[in-house]
């Protein structure tokens, strides 16, 4: 069961103001050993005889992760001698990442934050890659970093307690972080524990770490009566996408609430999809997980881009990614494979691919909501009983999967070309450039075009508009010339 007054014990004084109220999971989970005890799912209500039984892997404190993983029949951990679920070429063949082509030109940092210690991330996250065929990502190459709440490398906090396992989130984060962007730097952010303000703190440190996006894969409901404006100021962060799990208990958190930091006006909110092999054009197909989370918030503002929702206040859902542990995606951890799931999958899939593909100044849902028709619409499943889109998947928006799941191919056609510069200028010539004139301070912006490089950065303000085309221009064919 939960206790919504836990939060009020565990943030009393802080910032004076009125708390959060969050839940509490019981009985979870302390390791990724066979051995070891999770808590056996009971958010699916549709149980086929082929379903693998799934078991929560933390919650014993005010804040909770959501991560899902396979568990036995007697409620441990499966453990599998090799790889089993969704790999790097599945994921990269079902959300169109092509590792060839959806990478900036500056290596884009992907942060992750979790709860607590985990003394063998580098040498399973190494474990994964290799497996995989990824390159290596340590600290030594300066790939990984490892911090605290802080934002410094040492002293990192000590290991979670028993019942509150938060390896296998992060195990899960930064194997999801590889898969969907290779080339990416990860920085991993870990708050002291999920009892008190750490995991919240823990996100002014990515913008001072060069992050491009950032993924939270935990929250907790909010509470009728208590505004969550006092948390918001962690989440806002110029120019740096924050992407947060919807959820994991259906709709509205089961009855608990909507879960924040997904509500976060400055959040990009991830729902979950059961993600399956196709026939079709696209290879595969999705539709809504039933325990992905969505809900209207109880006080954050209802944003401009939201037409399509009755709710008085924000709607979450925006984007989506596999979530269902059914389908879920091959994780290393302590030293073995499991196979997880949970929108914990999903926010730090869609970070990494926003990452890759040049869009981590986009820092809204509006930005997907613009861009909709490129998105996989997922038009079938729910996740509750409301009766409405808020649980129903259908075309368009709904509140399970928002807008969809990301085409990275599509989102990187958004920043195919450079932008104008200052001053004026022609040109022309054949082949596949084109030729413009413009003027402005600062040239940039983002448009769209068949292609599937990204140029990323902007063109930089003076000189000859001419002479930036001709660069451009170069620099094109000689990009093209190497693919």
């Amino acid at each position: 069961m939960r206790s919504n007054s836990r939060l009020h014990r565990t943030f009393a004084g802080f910032r004076q103001v009125a708390p959060l109220a969050v839940g509490l999971v019981l009985g979870l989970g302390s390791s990724a050993r066979a051995d070891s005890p999770v808590h056996l799912s009971r958010l699916d209500p549709v149980r086929h005889v082929t379903d693998v039984p799934t078991g929560a892997v933390c919650g014993g404190g005010a804040l909770r992760c959501f991560a899902h993983v396979h568990a036995t029949e007697d409620g441990h951990v499966k453990a599998y001698a090799a790889p089993q679920g969704w790999g790097p070429a599945d994921l990269q063949s079902a959300y169109g990442i092509d590792a060839a082509h959806v990478v900036p030109t500056t290596t884009p940092t992907v942060a992750v934050v979790d709860a607590y210690g985990y003394a063998s991330l580098e040498s399973d996250l190494a474990a994964y890659r290799a497996q995989y065929g990824l390159p290596a990502c340590t600290t030594a190459n300066g790939c990984l970093k490892i911090v605290n709440q802080s934002g410094q490398t040492t002293p990192l906090p000590g290991p979670p307690p028993s019942g509150d396992d938060w390896t296998i989130e992060t195990a899960l984060d930064v194997d999801m972080v590889s898969a969907a962007c290779p080339s990416c730097k990860i920085v991993v952010v870990q708050a002291t524990d999920d009892q008190g303000s750490g995991l919240f703190v823990a996100n002014d440190v990515p913008s001072t770490l060069g992050a491009t996006v950032v993924s939270n894969s935990w929250g907790g409901p909010e509470q009728s009566g208590s505004s969550v404006s006092a948390y918001e100021t962690y989440f806002n962060h110029a120019g740096v996408a924050v992407f947060v799990s919807a959820g994991d208990d259906g709709y509205d958190d089961g009855g608990q609430g909507p879960d924040y930091p997904a509500t976060s006006q400055y959040a990009i909110a991830v729902g979950g999809t059961n993600l399956q092999k196709s026939a079709n054009t696209r290879g595969w197909t999705e539709t809504a997980w039933t325990s992905g989370g969505s809900a209207c918030s109880l006080s954050v503002p209802k944003p401009s881009y939201q037409t399509s929702t009755s709710c008085t206040y924000k709607a979450t859902t925006d984007i989506a990614a596999v979530a269902d542990p059914q389908t879920g995606v091959a994780v290393y951890n302590n030293g073995g494979w499991t196979v997880v799931g949970g929108t914990s999958a999903a926010s730090p899939l869609v970070a990494a691919i926003w990452a890759a593909t040049g869009n981590g100044a986009q820092t809204s849902g509006s930005y997907v909501m613009q861009h909709a028709s490129i998105f996989n619409d997922v038009t079938s499943g729910s996740n509750g009983n409301c009766g409405n889109v808020l649980c129903n998947a259908g075309t368009g928006w709904d509140g399970p999967t928002g807008y969809g799941t990301p085409n990275a191919t599509a989102l990187a056609a958004l920043n195919v070309t450079t932008g104008t510069g200052s001053g004026s200028g022609s040109g022309s010539g054949s082949g596949t450039g084109g030729s413009g004139e413009g003027s402005g301070t600062n040239g940039g912006g983002i448009s769209e075009d068949g292609g599937n490089d990204v140029v990323g950065g902007c063109a930089a303000g003076g000189g000859s508009a001419g002479f930036a085309m001709v660069l451009a221009l170069g620099f094109l064919i000689a990009r093209r010339r190497r693919s």
